[in-house]
């Protein structure tokens, strides 16, 4: 993969600041590891991001997407609910990628991933999936991507579900190679694992056994007892 190219002093701290006010659960790493891997794509690539909420992700990804000359593709079927908030949420995501400028990098497609998935016949270069956390998100919208292109999933090593895909494909498949990870924020390239790189994915178990602990303790509402392990708030490790 080619070389991000020179990152002007304070670009990405920028970009960082501009979220500082809408919700999401994206830290500052996690920014970063999005940020780099847009980075390094080249001119006329696009970015493809399933679970965009308000779009405190979406934003990092169009400013870095800007920088290099690439788009960004943010899906979101913006379901109606307390955790969600449907139409309201989507007013949230149109005003902030508004405000930031972005209205020509990023493009919105409403609709579940689950049922766009099977007629999608745009290419893009790499995959953020941060919507419908489970295994198989990632692995079928993967098909599109080229060789060698970047996955980044959030919620891996923190969910049940995405974690243990993640050990049958890394650890007895042939198509992904993981590469490293901010918190729950793991980066994967498409292409096959050698020796050192399923060892290095099995490193995560134990801050993966970490996160289910806590995740109990959450649902007993023992948040007293998670604070003690270091964990603050009443959401989930992310």
């Amino acid at each position: 993969m080619a070389e991000a190219p020179v990152e002007r002093v304070g670009e990405f701290a920028a970009a960082w600041a501009s979220v500082a006010d809408v919700p999401g659960w994206l830290t500052e790493g996690q920014a970063r590891l999005l940020w780099d891997a847009v980075r390094r794509l080249p001119a006329g690539a696009a970015v493809l991001e399933i679970g965009s909420h308000q779009g405190r992700s979406t934003v990092i990804l169009g400013h870095a997407a800007r920088s290099v000359g690439a788009t960004v593709i943010a899906v979101d079927a913006f379901v109606d609910g307390k955790l969600f908030g449907g139409a309201s949420t989507r007013d949230r995501f149109e005003r902030n990628i508004l405000a930031a400028g972005l209205t020509d990098v990023v493009e919105l497609v409403v609709g579940y991933s689950t049922k766009l998935r099977p007629g999608w016949d745009r290419p893009f270069d790499l995959l953020y999936v941060d919507g419908k956390h489970d295994y198989w998100t990632y692995v079928r919208w993967s098909a599109h991507l080229p060789p060698d292109a970047d996955i980044l999933v959030h919620d891996c090593f923190s969910s049940i579900g995405v974690t243990a895909g993640t050990l049958r494909a890394v650890l007895f498949g042939s198509r992904y190679t993981y590469l490293d990870r901010s918190r729950s924020l793991a980066r994967f390239a498409l292409r096959r694992p050698g020796v050192a790189d399923r060892l290095r994915v099995l490193a995560q178990l134990p801050w993966f056994a970490g996160n289910v602990f806590l995740k109990v303790l959450l649902r007993l509402r023992l948040r007293r007892v998670a604070a003690v392990f270091g964990h603050r708030g009443p959401y989930d490790p992310f």
